[in-house]
């Protein structure tokens, strides 16, 4: 994905049209040698993210209970665009791209609410499991229906989502 068009897109007129799915502020205990946000904690900015995008397709800790079901990461792509510091107030948002029975495949955009900037992006995608079986498993029907609508609207949007172009996940 070319860093100027994931820079290109508006916080207002294009992200804002997304779900947020994490927000938080930067503690102190995130920084690294370098003054800014060390990359481990993206990865758990882009995982506590991806716990509000389950949510939202149907997929909450009580469905996980009651359906001895879950999800697993198959692949992620990350890229730093700005660095993000401590005490900043920062929100994800997020669009689903695509969806199949069992896998789906969304982006994670990280911005910085303080300086509305775009700090980072991920491209994931993960599978919906069996945990009795430890094996890829068909999202229940109602799931897949949440999950559907929400692809069909994010398709509905105005612009492309920047993808990587390396993944080919359905």
């Amino acid at each position: 994905m070319p860093r100027r068009i994931a820079k290109a897109l508006s916080i207002d007129n294009d992200l804002g049209q997304l779900p947020v799915t994490h927000r938080q502020v930067i503690p102190e205990s995130y920084l690294d040698m370098m003054g800014h946000m060390n990359v481990s904690w993206y990865t758990q900015l882009f995982s506590a993210s991806t716990m509000g995008t389950l949510k939202l397709m149907g997929m909450d800790k009580e469905y996980f209970v009651e359906s001895q079901a879950g999800s697993f990461a198959l692949e992620s792509h990350i890229q730093y665009l700005a660095e993000v510091l401590v005490g900043k107030n920062i929100s994800v948002r997020t669009r689903l791209v695509g969806s199949s029975q069992r896998m789906f495949h969304f982006m994670h955009f990280l911005i910085n609410d303080d300086d509305q900037v775009l700090s980072s992006t991920c491209e994931f995608v993960g599978a919906h499991m069996d945990l009795e079986k430890r094996r890829i498993a068909p999202m229940p029907m109602h799931i897949r229906e949440i999950t559907q609508k929400i692809c069909e609207q994010h398709a509905q949007l105005t612009w492309k989502a920047p993808l990587c172009g390396i993944m080919r996940p359905m």
